[in-house]
């Protein structure tokens, strides 16, 4: 539905903002500021005392892990991850991972989050479900484990996710391929996924130097640190989006560069499980591609990207002593026009002409929202997700007034509850 989108301050792609019109037509926007006289508008959306930005992007999490909020907080991530969640996540079934996405997608949506890329494990069609009927935009990919004995099985799937679901849902849906991490892919099997991926043109989502911890134990075990290990088997070569890469040394960015790779920023997440500060200002001084996630919810607890943002903006000012280290405007780049740059997503991130018409729409009537000196810096410093008023993926409203149109918020809550109840034994 074409739509005119009126009176409403519009987040320009050189960071500034202006009141201006937005015409959206098939899915595009097809003009900012002066709309052409020609164009006719089936719908028209009054912004008046709005904030209008990009819709974020999520660009690492595992949407279906939302069944296991808080259920194991306050560990060290090996621990976390071997005595807690991987036996809890062996135990899921195809309904855990459809409601786990399900209510993954109503808290996206209701946070300003159109576009998310995910890795998890098996069912990973039922998320592709959810967000064809969300309308949300994602990338997904099945996450594999070599040093399991599944790993080969977990391959397959990841190849059948590629060839039932890339392309799908109207072009929203893109399909990685996902080793896991390279201390739980030895090097063998990293060749093997690139082999494969090589053959259907895929791309690559990987955890990279997420603990200082793992970089010493491939350190050890191989003699080379992480992205040299996988630089050595061909995975950079297909295009990476790396998770996490908080310990880099000199070498590591400069495979970072030389494969231009993606890089996933999880502030909230590496806070959390004590993991570190990654080296962002450098690596954005340097050219690289940094984008923002969430991770999953059990380990952030919440999929809330405006907090990304802002914890982004304040975690390396912090660490660096620097308070110009990431400005409130190129954090909010990181997690919208720079998010679309890592997940592949093209024509998307920003509010231009020609651009997909991925937009958030932000009420200004909350009390945080006054006074209006600079309304970036409102935005990244002091409102709340809760001022997301209406959401539109493709041109098409997926939330408005608050109110998702394309899920059943109370089921998915229910359902979801019901699921973690028994994953967790409180059923």
């Amino acid at each position: 539905m074409d739509s005119l989108i009126k009176n409403g301050y519009v987040f320009l792609p050189d960071g500034s903002y202006a009141k201006k019109d937005i015409a959206v037509k098939d899915g595009r926007i097809a003009a900012v500021g002066d709309i052409p006289d020609d164009f006719k508008a089936e719908e028209t959306i009054d912004a008046s005392d709005m904030f209008i930005v990009p819709g974020f992007v999520n660009a690492h999490t595992h949407a279906s892990m939302t069944l296991l909020r808080s259920y194991a907080d306050d560990m060290m991530l090996q621990d976390w991850l071997t005595k807690k969640i991987w036996p809890t996540e062996a135990n899921m079934v195809s309904d855990d991972i459809y409601w786990g996405a399900a209510l993954a997608a109503v808290e996206m949506i209701k946070g300003g989050t159109t576009c998310f890329a995910d890795m998890y494990g098996p069912y990973m069609e039922r998320v592709a479900e959810v967000v064809n009927q969300s309308g949300m935009r994602a990338v997904l990919s099945r996450g594999m484990i070599g040093i399991n004995p599944n790993g080969e099985k977990a391959l397959q799937e990841n190849v059948s996710l590629f060839n039932d679901w890339n392309g799908a849902a109207d072009g929203r849906i893109t399909v990685m391929f996902a080793p896991h991490a390279p201390y739980t892919c030895p090097p063998d099997f990293l060749k093997k996924i690139n082999s494969v991926a090589e053959k259907l043109g895929a791309e690559i989502h990987i955890h990279m130097s997420e603990t200082k911890q793992e970089v010493e134990d491939m350190q050890k075990q191989y003699g080379k640190r992480p992205f040299k290990l996988v630089e050595d088997t061909g995975i950079f070569e297909r295009g990476a989006l790396a998770a996490h890469c908080v310990w880099l040394d000199e070498e590591d960015i400069s495979i970072i560069r030389k494969h231009h790779i993606r890089v996933a920023h999880n502030p909230g997440s590496n806070m959390k499980l004590a993991s570190g500060a990654a080296p962002i200002p450098r690596l954005l001084k340097d050219g690289v591609c940094v984008a923002l996630g969430t991770d999953g919810a059990s380990s952030n607890n919440n999929l809330d990207m405006l907090e990304e943002v802002r914890l982004a903006a304040l975690l390396h000012k912090t660490f660096l002593l620097d308070p110009l280290a990431v400005p409130a405007a190129e954090a909010l780049k990181m997690g919208t026009e720079y998010g679309s740059d890592a997940v592949g997503v093209k024509d998307s991130g920003r509010i231009e002409a020609g651009y997909k018409a991925d937009l958030v729409m932000y009420s200004m009537n909350a009390a945080e929202w006054y006074p209006r000196n600079d309304l970036v810096s409102l935005l990244v410093y002091a409102a709340n997700s809760s001022s997301v008023d209406t959401v539109m993926v493709d041109g098409k409203l997926i939330m408005q007034k608050r109110h998702i149109l394309t899920l059943d918020e109370e089921r998915i809550k229910y359902e979801a509850n019901l699921c973690a109840m028994k994953l967790t034994g409180k059923a």
